[in-house]
């Protein structure tokens, strides 16, 4: 135990009692010897490191933080506002998850003003801080992607699992303060995935039939996230026979992570720490068989073959350029029957914008968001002012999200939810 007098933020004193071990530097920011701004962090984080019994602090190359206006509302917004004006900046590169407003197209949407202000008080704050605003979850497709044994400290679930998974980077989930945290003091507490021996596989899944397409490889990620069901388990994979694409990967990953709160998965012989089912310590485990039936009982929770949807979504996670030029050919020259929404991140719409895709998926009628994802936009409302209830999408990840909020989801491949939206119902 270690215990030091120090200042809080309202700046009185008082003894700051602690197991974690701090080097000077950091016993200087909990003095206030740095500022308020990093004071509030690394106490933030001592208390995290403390709960889960970290024993020091891991310096981090970057931090990425999820904080839409709809989860962070005014008191959110003040907050980091306060930060801003006390001198707050951060030390390494830090970026945002997707915004919940496009301000380009909120109003038809049917998002209100006072979201927009939320959203735009808290973009001026993260910029005073140095954040930058690259409003994506897809950063690993799009922005400097960690490397095997990096350490970082990440807050999107998709983002979090391809990150250790895919990459072999090594990050927790960060919720959204602690994200700000890492981002002002350049160090995470030290404990979960930043250790070796919780990166170890604990559960051990033979897939009986390859995934053909981004919805197979989301219900196969869902399966697998749904049977670990718990954040602490690390599943391990064998059976696949090819290496999938980056976005097949990375709808895997992120249905495994909504269905289990899965941060990590291994692929023997693809994935970079499980060269095979040694490295990753899975040869005494029993062996449980993903099987047809568990595919169909799950695609069984989201079908609704002969309705008319009442809008169709692309989102959750952002769609690459390789995603919208698929979108794009799919619509080529047609008008739609059903609204649309394809959600992309600002790097990837610029690409999209400059080769076509986006005045294709537009002239057929559908919307193209920049920098959003539609489950973060407030999407019950949205659903509310546009009267859509059942919503069709391609991406297991967000079926699973959008039943708690109103909607009746569906799920179906690329093709067939561009199908249905031309033709006005699901094929």
């Amino acid at each position: 135990m270690h215990n030091m007098r120090s200042l809080t933020l309202d700046g009185t004193a008082q003894d700051k009692v602690f197991k974690m071990k701090l080097n000077d530097e950091e016993k200087a920011m909990l003095n206030g010897d740095f500022g308020k701004a990093k004071q509030w962090a690394i106490d933030h984080q001592i208390k995290v490191g403390d709960f889960f019994d970290a024993p020091d602090m891991v310096a981090v190359s970057q931090a990425h933080m999820m904080a839409d206006p709809e989860s962070i509302g005014e008191a959110g917004a003040d907050f980091m506002e306060s930060i801003a004006n006390d001198g707050g900046h951060v030390v390494i590169p830090m970026i945002t998850d997707p915004r919940g407003v496009d301000l380009n197209h909120y109003r038809p949407l049917g998002q209100t003003e006072e979201m927009a202000n939320i959203e735009r008080r808290f973009i001026a704050a993260c910029e005073a801080i140095g954040i930058m605003m690259t409003n994506t979850c897809v950063n690993y497709q799009t922005i400097m992607p960690p490397l095997l044994g990096d350490h970082v400290a990440y807050g999107d679930t998709g983002v979090v699992i391809y990150s250790n998974s895919v990459c072999g980077a090594r990050t927790n989930f960060e919720g959204g303060p602690s994200a700000l945290a890492a981002g002002l003091t350049g160090r995470t507490p030290r404990y979960g995935l930043h250790l070796d021996q919780n990166r170890k596989a604990t559960r051990r899944f033979q897939v009986t039939t390859q995934p053909a397409e981004l919805t197979d490889w989301g219900v196969l990620g869902a399966v697998i996230g749904r049977m670990s069901g718990s954040y602490w388990e690390v599943p391990v994979i064998e059976g696949i026979e090819s290496v999938p694409t980056s976005d097949e990967i990375k709808h895997f990953g992120a249905a495994m992570a909504s269905y289990g709160s899965t941060p990590l998965f291994h692929i023997v012989g693809i994935t970079p720490e499980a060269s095979n089912l040694a490295a990753v310590g899975g040869t005494s485990l029993p062996v449980t068989k993903i099987t047809d039936d568990d595919l169909a009982v799950l695609r069984s929770d989201f079908g609704a073959k002969g309705e008319r949807p009442d809008v169709i979504v692309f989102a959750a996670p952002q769609l690459s350029i390789v995603e919208m030029g698929k979108v794009s050919s799919l619509v080529d020259g047609q008008k739609l029957k059903v609204p649309m929404i394809v959600c992309t991140s600002p790097q990837t719409y610029g690409d999209a914008r400059r080769m076509g895709f986006v005045d294709k998926i537009e002239n057929a009628g559908g919307v193209v968001l920049e920098g959003t994802c539609f489950y973060q936009q407030g999407a019950k409302e949205i659903g509310e002012a546009n009267g859509w209830v059942r919503l069709l999408s391609n991406s297991t990840k967000i079926v699973n999200i959008l039943g708690g909020y109103g909607y009746k989801p569906a799920l179906a491949s690329m093709k067939d939810c561009v199908a249905a939206a031309i033709n006005g119902k699901i094929i």
